[in-house]
């Protein structure tokens, strides 16, 4: 007998990268969910050059869920709501030591991927989709 594993929610998307001087450029992105990683959802950066590295960035689902109505999280990964008159957006601000960026994300996109992932992995069940002792394996071997 074969153990299904629930699929993977992945969500093509064009953010928007806003300038210091208030201008916005278009950036594709992916937003992914594993739910073998059932605390995190992960950020994808297209590279717009055909031979260019997408950047990945992961951090905690909840940081996002709680980033539609309030500002939250805090050092290298915080959201906020932001409102535009273009409509309503999410602000997504992520920080490294190579530098700062900050991004329009559209709220509407953001609901449904979550969405998607609750059926997938719903809020308050993610230790059930968790496999410590892979995770353990994961770490030891180096990855």
């Amino acid at each position: 007998m074969s153990t299904i594993r629930p699929t993977t929610v992945e969500v093509e998307t064009s953010l928007r990268l806003v300038a210091p001087d208030a201008t916005a450029l278009p950036v594709r992105a992916s937003l992914r969910y594993d739910p073998a990683d059932p605390y995190a959802v992960h950020v994808l950066f297209h590279a717009e050059s055909a031979g260019g590295e997408a950047v990945s960035w992961s951090f905690a689902r909840e940081l996002l869920v709680t980033g539609l109505d309030e500002p939250a999280g805090i050092g290298d990964v915080r959201v906020w709501p932001w409102a535009t008159p273009r409509g309503d957006f999410v602000a997504l601000a992520l920080s490294s030591p190579d530098g700062n960026a900050l991004f329009e994300v559209p709220r509407s996109v953001l609901v449904r991927f979550l969405r998607r992932t609750y059926v997938v992995v719903p809020r308050g069940r993610e230790s059930e989709h968790l496999d410590v002792d892979a995770a353990v394996n994961r770490l030891l071997a180096g990855r």
